[in-house]
């Protein structure tokens, strides 16, 4: 398979890069926005707005530009790289480190079936809740996923790889 092209520029591929960039960075601009209007006592009818487009941007911005990001880093510079995952980590309230752990753990169990002892290779598995070799029901999967991850068995496959 042929290598990507690589940008010249401050950008790893392309100068595009630049819009998710600075999507990002808009994001966690309106965070402290919001943060500054509600501590300076905000009425209700101006922080309901703002809420409901937070919780369209944080999809946008994990589903797009945090994913995308794992898969291709925007800079040229691993300097840079690091502080977009630490915008990225404060922005979306977590550590981008992990996402991008279990993430590809995902990929390389692309939600694989449990194995004798009931495990899967892929932490985000339909199948690793589910029973009798079937799927975890949909309604489950959406609602408790982001209560199942385990730090601690991430942290250790990150030092392990790391």
């Amino acid at each position: 398979m042929a290598e990507a092209k690589r940008s010249k520029g401050l950008f790893a591929y392309s100068n595009w890069d630049i819009i998710p960039v600075l999507a990002a960075v808009a994001h966690a601009a309106f965070i402290v926005a919001m943060f500054i209007l509600w501590k300076r006592g905000a009425s209700w009818w101006v922080m309901l707005p703002m809420g409901f487009a937070y919780a369209v941007s944080i999809s946008w911005n994990i589903n797009g530009i945090s994913h995308n990001f794992i898969h291709n880093p925007y800079f040229r510079s691993d300097l840079l790289n690091r502080a977009f995952s630490v915008l990225e980590s404060l922005a979306c309230g977590f550590s981008q480190v992990f996402y991008e752990c279990v993430h590809r753990r995902h990929h390389i169990g692309n939600s694989d079936r449990q194995d004798e002892s009931g495990d899967t290779i892929d932490w985000l598995s339909i199948y690793r809740h589910g029973h009798d070799g079937q799927p975890e029901g949909v309604l489950a999967y959406t609602f408790y996923s982001y209560f199942r991850d385990d730090i601690a068995t991430t942290y250790r496959e990150i030092k392990k790889n790391s």
